[in-house]
């Protein structure tokens, strides 16, 4: 008689074998397979973090602060090495031929760490001097000269996208680069303080003073600007449009009184554009405009449009 009971070849087939342990090259294959599996969609990634920053801050649970950040992230693969350089005008660098304390007073005036150095003009940088070399120099009255202490700097293009020179400059340990044109002439200088601005926002230390606005609004209606303000930026503050000069290609504020005025303008002398604007220069140095004085025309000002009334059905 068979008992059920008595059958236990249906509870042995239904028992789960104890898995074996694993390998250390199945482990190490897994480990290489996580390695080379492809990413995920990067634009769907990107979609998300985009939807995320514009949700309302009660449904994402993001400070502002940190959706400035992530906002700023996103914008920095849309930004080139030109968005962010310091442009050739405002470079501080001195000649090869310099002296050891030259080069100090230079940086102690206007507190940088960093300096390019140039063997006769400013196109042609060949390094750059750190504080931290001249300080020894200083202290110590060692007999050694700006040759001696020559750190390389990294030459890239205009073009080139901001957070690739970032990433670049962190791997290199590197945290100047020249910028450089086509031709090989020097278009600006940008640091790794410049590009972690772009994230951040405005980094000041205790020495840097507080920088004035660039532009502010006198009580008869005049316009103080700044002369290296972009064209764009100036318009958007403002409200006004600028009249487009035929067959010329500027940037900023300062760039367009001097294709208006044909010449560099000096100090004192205004200038009027198609459309009744006024730009006087009130500082400026040997090779660009510093700031300016826009007068705006009273019928070029847009009237306050009238609130809307509501009228009621009868």
């Amino acid at each position: 008689m068979n008992d059920p009971r008595l059958d236990v070849s249906s509870d042995l087939n239904d028992v789960t074998p104890e898995e074996p342990p694993r390998s250390w090259w199945f482990s190490l294959w897994h480990i290489l397979h996580n390695l080379v599996r492809p990413p995920p969609d990067a634009d769907v990634l990107r979609e998300v973090v985009e939807e995320l920053i514009e949700e309302p801050l009660s449904e994402s649970g993001i400070s502002p602060a940190e959706r400035m950040l992530l906002a700023n992230i996103m914008n920095l693969r849309e930004r080139k090495v030109g968005d962010c350089m310091v442009p050739r005008a405002d470079i501080i660098a001195a000649d090869v031929t310099s002296s050891i304390k030259e080069v100090a007073d230079l940086m102690a005036t206007h507190a940088h760490s960093r300096i390019p150095i140039y063997r006769g003009t400013l196109d042609d940088v060949i390094g750059m001097v750190h504080m931290k070399d001249i300080m020894p120099c200083l202290a110590y009255q060692q007999m050694r000269t700006v040759p001696d202490l020559l750190r390389p700097v990294l030459f890239m293009a205009p073009s080139m996208p901001a957070s690739k020179l970032l990433l670049h400059m962190r791997s290199t340990r590197q945290h100047m680069s020249v910028v450089v044109d086509e031709f090989g002439g020097i278009d600006g200088l940008c640091t790794i303080e410049d590009l972690v601005e772009e994230i951040v926002g405005e980094i000041d230390d205790e020495h840097d003073t507080p920088a004035a606005a660039p532009i502010i609004t006198r009580n008869d209606g005049a316009l103080l600007v700044d002369a290296r303000l972009p064209i764009e930026e100036f318009e958007v503050r403002t409200g006004l449009k600028l009249p487009e000069l035929e067959g010329e290609d500027m940037d900023t504020v300062g760039g367009y009184v001097a294709n208006l005025a044909g010449r560099m303008p000096h100090i004192g002398e205004s200038f009027r554009s198609g459309d009744g604007l006024t730009f006087e220069v009130l500082e400026r140095d040997q090779s660009s405009i510093k700031r300016l004085r826009v007068r705006v025309p009273p019928r070029i000002v847009e009237p306050p449009k009238p609130a809307a009334t509501k009228v009621q059905a009868v």
